[in-house]
């Protein structure tokens, strides 16, 4: 038993040109590389979208050496056995050196120092 796509005619497949399909493909080709920059452009446009916003919610926070800080504690570092409850900040950290803004070598209160540079979001 033959389908009756088959056997029945469409306008598609009757009006079927291999010349135009090749002349069309070669186009789309053509237009592949503007519709790459195109997108690309789109993509810097959202990120520099993205970068504005934040920047206008986040507020600058001005610490120098001395300064005392909390570091917040991160969820691998957490002692399980506290639950929700346990503490989400510690220290009190002294700020040792600026590495650049925002970033910062911190001590302890015995003026050990912590292994790596800490960001202000954690402090």
């Amino acid at each position: 038993m033959v389908p009756v796509e088959v056997s029945s005619g469409s306008l598609r497949r009757d009006r079927y040109m291999e010349e135009d399909v090749k002349v069309n493909q070669r186009l789309h080709l053509d237009l592949l590389e503007e519709t790459r920059e195109n997108s690309q452009l789109r993509l810097a446009a959202y990120q520099q979208q993205a970068i504005r916003y934040y920047n206008k919610k986040v507020k600058g926070q001005l610490l120098k050496v001395g300064d005392l800080v909390l570091r917040k504690l991160m969820p691998n570092t957490k002692n399980p056995q506290h639950g929700v409850f346990g503490a989400n900040w510690e220290g009190p950290y002294k700020i040792k050196a600026i590495l650049w803004n925002g970033t910062f070598h911190l001590e302890d209160m015995e003026g050990k120092l912590v292994p790596r540079a800490w960001n202000v979001e954690h402090l």
